[in-house]
């Protein structure tokens, strides 16, 4: 039963989210929640995890939760049901895009969907923001300072145009250093 709902969530996820990764998180933060299957906490542990491996963050993510909760059988069919979708929408898409690319009507539901995604990235950022800077509420205690400090450094380092492999590394480190440091 839980192989079947892993495809089924997460096909709805791949099928309704326009945007990529980000924009569907909100959409698997509350999916995920409904059906009790991690909390906050977890689910952005496994988004970084998912962010910081080669791969599309929606089937990394997909597949850490089917991993997760029913193993390499439910891997499969939480991957399987995010990608479904969008293989299937891309294949339509790519038959049809001739005949309908200047229709206004395509013009028109693009020009919706453009702003509904930036805000449901917005949501995802927030949402997670507050997961990783106040784990326990609004709090100033030294998670919540490397917390700042890795995202500010890693802010400057993008800005700075350096690799986002180095970046990525580095907030590891910076981690990985305060944890054992810290005690955290």
């Amino acid at each position: 039963m839980i192989l079947l709902q892993l495809f089924w969530t997460f096909f709805k996820i791949g099928a309704f989210t326009f945007g990529g990764g980000y924009a569907m998180l909100p959409l698997i933060q509350s999916e995920v929640a409904a059906h009790g299957w991690m909390d906050a906490a977890e689910l952005v542990n496994f988004v970084a995890v998912s962010e910081s491996t080669p791969g599309p963050f929606a089937v990394n993510i997909s597949t850490f939760v089917g991993v997760r909760l029913a193993g390499i059988p439910g891997a499969i069919c939480a991957t399987l049901g995010v990608a479904l979708p969008s293989f299937i929408i891309i294949l339509i898409v790519a038959k049809c895009f001739q005949r309908f690319k200047s229709s206004a009507i395509v013009q028109g539901c693009m020009s919706g969907l453009r702003p509904a995604v930036v805000g449901l990235i917005a949501t995802a950022l927030l949402s997670v923001g507050q997961t990783v800077f106040f784990p326990d509420g609004i709090a100033f205690g030294t998670t919540f300072y490397v917390s700042l400090g890795a995202f500010l450094l890693s802010t400057l380092l993008a800005f700075r145009k350096l690799h986002p492999i180095w970046i990525i590394c580095i907030s590891a480190a910076i981690g990985v250093a305060a944890g054992y440091g810290l005690g955290l």
